[in-house]
């Protein structure tokens, strides 16, 4: 399981903690002991997915649950796993992909081949849309995170065509009203997809 860097909790609209995923369960462990009944919602900062943690348990147990970080890389003196196709070694994975003929007949006159062709390809997409990729993620994170907490809040339908229009002031007018955590957050997330002042 990937664990995501920034996270935050609400129960109900408001804001309860916000951090790394081993403090943030730290917190909410408390909490639940104090609430067995509090009804939590954990949401990744990035992407703005809910976040299932199991608080069920004592702390120690909770903490072990949690995914580690990254494991060391294997030793010189480890034996190999088994090999697959692509290059593992440089992180080159190969999957399938569905092309016209005339895409595998253009790619086959590329230097390098198809796969270096494909790469050099995806690697120019990405500089020349990171601007438009962060702002679509900043939004879709903003999305289902008010999807979430103001699904029925006067103004989501509103709130949700501005923050897709990347319209800023449209937006903050239409969530004006809305608990504060629940705005600020929502406002902070959407904040690199809104465009006008």
């Amino acid at each position: 399981m990937h664990a995501p860097t920034q996270l935050t909790a609400f129960a109900g609209p408001h804001k309860i903690a916000s951090g790394t995923l081993h403090a943030l369960a730290q917190t909410l462990k408390e909490l639940v002991t104090r609430d067995p009944d509090a009804q939590i919602l954990i949401f990744d900062d990035a992407s703005g997915s809910q976040v299932d943690l199991n608080l069920h348990g004592s702390l120690d147990e909770v903490l072990q649950r949690l995914p580690r970080a990254a494991a060391p890389a294997p030793q010189d003196d480890a034996p190999a796993p088994a090999r697959t196709a692509g290059r593992p070694r440089l992180g080159v994975v190969a999957r399938e992909i569905t092309l016209l003929p005339r895409h595998w007949e253009w790619l086959a006159t590329q230097p390098g081949g198809a796969s270096v062709a494909l790469r050099k390809l995806v690697e120019q997409a990405q500089r020349g849309n990171k601007a438009h990729d962060e702002q679509r993620q900043a939004r879709e994170a903003a999305y289902k995170v008010m999807s979430a907490l103001a699904g029925d809040a006067a103004g989501f339908e509103e709130a949700s065509r501005a923050l897709f229009a990347g319209r800023q002031q449209a937006f903050l007018e239409n969530v004006r009203d809305w608990p504060a955590d629940v705005r600020e957050h929502v406002t902070r997330l959407a904040q690199r997809g809104l465009s006008d002042s």
